[in-house]
């Protein structure tokens, strides 16, 4: 049965947010049993040819992928992308256009925080990422552990980095449709990313997965590092409801900080369909 397949297509390198090289990650993933994997670093593509290298390298199967920020009833929901054209023109410069606020909120982060006597972050989360176009929250939690402001990434967040806290800066991403599309016409399958995650009444994820649904996107992460059993219960019973895809992905980010290991995760449930059925012909 397909199920058995050791899919994680959902992680993330150092050309975003990780902490590993895309080639460390494809070794990671062949070490722990993976089958078929797909990196999907936010808003940018630029590791997609090295972990494709490194995949063919250690004899397991790829499939290029994104993970796309977007904002949606005043909350940033993540969209993966699977199988998609890394060259494609229009989701290259769709992505540029998403980070390309990165910078500015950052330094309006940092400004936050230097006001409640926290000096120099922008400039030490600099260290974790060198191209300020993908600096992110993640980058400034691991320089406050470092500078030992907090104990760890969770405390960071909790205390400086969410709403109502000094760092925290909304940013407006992407259209849920102009996601869907860009990932759609170059090639893909849009998946929507550990959806339990997201601040939503059970109204407004309705109307996520409906929306999502009729732009054009066809799966959902049921089995990830983010989600409890009975979150994966419920997301599988969404996928029936909504003729949805099932995916299953670690959400990955380092050895150090993530819940669950690349390919560590369960099957998915026996009676949905998973999205590498559909993405056969986009496996190299």
């Amino acid at each position: 049965m397909t199920h058995l397949i050791n899919a994680d297509l959902h992680c993330h390198s150092t050309v975003s947010d990780g902490t590993l090289e895309p080639e460390a990650l494809a070794l990671r993933a062949k070490a722990n049993g993976v089958d078929l994997w797909a990196l999907t670093d936010h808003d940018e593509l630029g590791g997609q040819a090295r972990a494709m290298q490194a995949a063919h390298e250690a004899g397991i199967d790829y499939l290029t992928g994104v993970e796309v920020s977007v904002t949606f009833l005043h909350v940033t929901v993540h969209i993966v992308g699977l199988g998609i054209d890394p060259t494609n023109k229009d989701l290259l410069e769709g992505l540029r256009a998403t980070r390309g606020g990165r910078e500015e909120r950052a330094r309006e982060m940092a400004a936050g925080l230097a006001k409640v006597g926290i000096e120099g972050v922008f400039e030490g989360a600099l260290k974790y990422v060198g191209n300020p176009e993908l600096i992110s929250r993640s980058h400034f939690a691991r320089y406050l552990v470092e500078a030992g402001v907090c104990s760890d990434i969770s405390a960071v967040f909790r205390k400086y980095l969410t709403e109502g806290k000094p760092g925290f800066v909304p940013h407006r991403w992407a259209a849920l449709g102009d996601a869907v599309r860009w990932i759609t016409q170059a090639g893909g399958m849009a998946v929507i990313a550990h959806p339990a995650r997201y601040d939503f009444t059970p109204t407004q994820e309705y109307a996520l997965f409906t929306e999502f649904k009729a732009h054009g996107g066809q799966g959902v992460e049921v089995l990830t590092g983010a989600h409890s059993p009975a979150d994966a219960l419920k997301y599988a019973g969404m996928c029936e409801e909504f003729g949805l895809l099932a995916s299953r992905g670690s959400d990955f980010h380092s050895p150090g900080e993530s819940r669950i290991d690349l390919g560590q995760l369960p099957d998915l449930p026996g009676n949905l369909t998973p999205v590498w059925e559909l993405l056969q012909n986009r496996i190299h």
